[in-house]
């Protein structure tokens, strides 16, 4: 188990489901959207260059709607460019997993393992994310960070 801290994050977000694979197009339409536009360039206050890809607001479980974000640590809300948004999240304690190999390919494989064991991780469904960090970008031997809330 690994204890997060509270944190918080400006970037884009959508509305979407995993359901007849609505998430894999609409999220990768924010990611094409994030860097096509150069998002990281222009948020403000941005802590690291880590990209956070948050899931939250959950109808239920992993078969319900929620909201994808895409965007960066920062240390304030203050300032939020129009067409983006800011949201805190608290800390709290996360089953951590290590999607390796092909992006995005490792990732949603690692999603389908999370999904099988849900039971028996007794997710909170609060807030999820994955973290994409500078082993991220390493071809066949990415790693990326996925945090469950228990």
């Amino acid at each position: 188990m690994e204890k997060v801290e509270s944190f918080k994050v400006i970037g884009i977000a959508v509305e979407t489901s995993n359901q007849n694979g609505q998430n894999a197009e609409d999220i990768g339409n924010l990611w094409g959207h994030f860097f096509a536009e150069n998002l990281m360039e222009n948020i403000p206050n941005s802590v690291g260059t880590d990209i956070f890809a948050l899931y939250t607001d959950y109808e239920s479980d992993f078969r319900g709607g929620y909201t994808a974000i895409l965007g960066l640590k920062v240390s304030s809300l203050d300032t939020i460019p129009d067409g983006l948004i800011g949201r805190e999240f608290k800390g709290g304690n996360f089953k951590k997993f290590c999607a390796k190999g092909i992006i995005p390919n490792a990732v949603i494989d690692t999603w389908e393992e999370i999904w099988t064991d849900d039971k028996q991780l007794k997710r909170k469904y609060s807030y999820d994310f994955e973290l994409y960090g500078a082993k991220s970008q390493n071809g066949d031997n990415s790693e990326v960070e996925i945090f469950i809330a228990i």
